[in-house]
């Protein structure tokens, strides 16, 4: 008899628990469990879902989550806990949520979603090792991270932990702020009151001919790429390049230069192959932001140098801004200033639950009183209205009116702001006016070449103007722009819609299943492969992917989609439409 196949695989993993959990269920159990399940919702998973984690068990006051990389589980283990920290300082000290949190890097046996094995096991060990509060990783995990962050260890030597045989050696992990240096005039260097960022000159790490040339150049085009984002502050290019060709350490230039955030990487030629590697770096902490490497044939080297701009440019751009709706989400909200209020309004929009886009409305509605000429409230105050009316609004006419009405104040204020004209244009998309809505996306695109939302924009406005052919390549535009978008769900969904509306239902159900995977929260990821499970006629699969996608949006039928969603061709319309009938999916009351 043939031997099973045992699935396994290398994964770090971060186990994590609450200290004290018996304790503070006998003082208060249903307000401890409410706020441990906000902890969940609001730091844990959106923490762990920024570092590329997977959540793979749960307990009452404990969680297991998997990473591809030991470098993003502890720096995700280390912006947990420092959120917590902050979170928790408004909270008398007998009644603070504190964690314990453990990480190991093993092989894992996989079954279905869940994991087993010598991995999980030692990650637990670790967790029961760290102090409250604190973190403990094994071994193999500090070769791994000891060079790739700016973290400091303490070594507690080789332990003997339950139910493993070997001794293993652990560190605990310590994550030190620095204090920024004064200025001239003897006050402390203070941050610009937008984001900001400094690019350094990119390592030439080529043997033999100088190929300085080539680094510097990327360097140069992504600072000028930079300062097309209107909301960012970005060093100039003399200030970053007195660095070049010095060892740094970033956290001193981001103090130096009076910036929090920092971009750096190098450049290694060999023959004709070149190979990029940048990584975004939190001046404040050190912690790695984003990291990634492109390699790429030199057939024309100024074409890759562009090439390699547009998607570096088009990656960060979105990285920045989910660090600083992470920053904001954790402060009290009576310190919050007019942008920390729209990041938090935007840090609630990623979300996609009703209540979340009424919570995020409000927010933006906050910030815009606080300041009424800040453009990028109101564009998401427009995205986030056009959002609502396919979601759950009463009235979706009167929402739509408030959705374009902020679109156009934002391009008012700001003719050359990318976000303003990308903002009017989805806004024209939501009211069906397709010329109108490319008009104006194609103006974000001129400002902004690397705008990944544009590129889904237009490619979401062909395909439901009946153009979906056209509709693929921006949708995979924006995908290769943003890898790691929080629409990527979306973008992926677009994509489904389009082969859907072409009537090719296998490439249909095959994106559907994609962007469900990616992202399954928002109710509009699924109606593709629901649709396209029903044409192929494979109905109990189409039964249970309708029933997943009921509890998502319980309310959901056929006559909402035709309500709501833009459709502006008639056939790609009832194609959605008889697909999902044919799944079975409630007719509701007008069908």
């Amino acid at each position: 008899m043939a031997e099973q196949y045992v699935q396994r695989r290398l994964a770090a993993i971060l186990a994590a628990d609450v200290v004290g959990y018996s304790r503070l269920m006998e003082a208060d159990e249903a307000g401890t469990l409410d706020r441990l399940k906000a902890l969940r919702r609001e730091l844990f998973e959106p923490k762990t879902k920024q570092y590329r984690g997977r959540i793979f068990k749960t307990t009452g006051d404990g969680a297991l989550v998997e990473f591809r990389s030991a470098v993003d589980a502890v720096n995700s283990a280390v912006d947990i806990q420092r959120a917590l920290a902050e979170r928790e300082e408004r909270v008398s000290k007998d009644r603070r949520i504190r964690l314990r949190i453990g990480v190991s890097l093993g092989d894992v046996i996989v079954e279905g979603s869940d994991l087993y094995g010598n991995g999980v096991n030692v990650a637990a060990r670790m967790e029961s090792l760290a102090e409250p509060g604190g973190i403990c990783i094994s071994g193999n995990v500090h070769e791994h991270v000891r060079g790739a962050t700016a973290l400091r260890f303490n070594d507690f030597g080789e332990q003997q932990v339950k139910n493993i045989d070997t001794p293993i050696r652990t560190y605990s992990v310590t994550a030190e702020r620095i204090e920024r240096p004064a200025s001239d005039d003897g006050k402390p260097l203070s941050l610009p009151d937008k984001p900001s960022i400094a690019v350094l000159p990119f390592q030439d790490m080529s043997a033999g001919a100088d190929q300085e040339h080539f680094s510097d150049g990327i360097s140069e085009d992504i600072i000028t790429a930079l300062s097309r984002v209107r909301w960012l502050f970005v060093t100039a290019r003399n200030s970053s390049f007195s660095y070049k060709g010095q060892s740094h350490d970033v956290r001193r230039v981001a103090l130096d230069l009076g910036v929090r955030y920092v971009l750096e990487g190098s450049v290694r030629r060999v023959a004709n192959r070149v190979r990029i590697t940048a990584q975004l770096v939190d001046g404040g902490t050190g912690n790695h932001i984003w990291a990634d490497r492109y390699d790429r044939d030199l057939e024309d080297i100024f074409a890759v140098q562009d090439e390699i701009t547009q998607v570096v440019v088009g990656t960060i751009e979105p990285a920045l801004a989910r660090a600083e709706q992470e920053r904001a989400s954790v402060k009290a909200p009576a310190n919050l200033d007019a942008w920390e209020t729209y990041q938090r309004g935007m840090w609630h929009a990623q979300l996609h639950r009703n209540a979340e886009l009424k919570t995020a409305e409000a927010l933006l509605v906050r910030a815009i009183e606080m300041d009424p000429n800040l453009v990028s409230a109101y564009a998401a105050l427009s995205e986030i209205l056009g959002r609502r009316a396919i979601s759950d609004s009463e009235a979706p006419e009167r929402v739509l009116e408030r959705a374009v009405a902020a679109g156009r104040r934002a391009v008012e204020l700001d003719p050359s702001d990318a976000g303003a004209r990308c903002a009017l244009g989805r806004a024209y998309f939501f009211v069906r006016e397709p010329d109108n809505a490319i008009a104006e996306l194609r103006k974000a695109i001129d400002i902004n070449p690397s705008y990944a939302h544009a590129n889904f924009s237009i490619g979401a406005t062909l395909t439901y103007s009946g153009r979906s052919a056209s509709a693929i390549p921006h949708l995979e535009m924006a995908r290769r722009l943003s890898p790691r978008d929080y629409l990527l769900g979306a973008m992926m969904a677009r994509q489904a819609e389009a082969y859907l509306f072409m009537g090719n239902y296998e490439r249909a159900a095959e994106w559907g299943s994609r962007a469900i995977h990616e992202d399954r929260t928002w109710y509009y990821n699924h109606l593709a492969f629901v649709s396209a499970l029903g044409h192929l006629g494979r109905l109990d699969e189409a039964q249970r992917a309708c029933a997943d996608l009921l509890t998502v949006k319980d309310d959901i039928s056929v006559s909402s989609v035709r309500r709501r969603l833009p459709f502006m061709d008639a056939s790609d319309m009832e194609t959605m439409l008889d697909g999902l009938r044919k799944a079975e999916l409630p007719a509701g009351d007008d069908c």
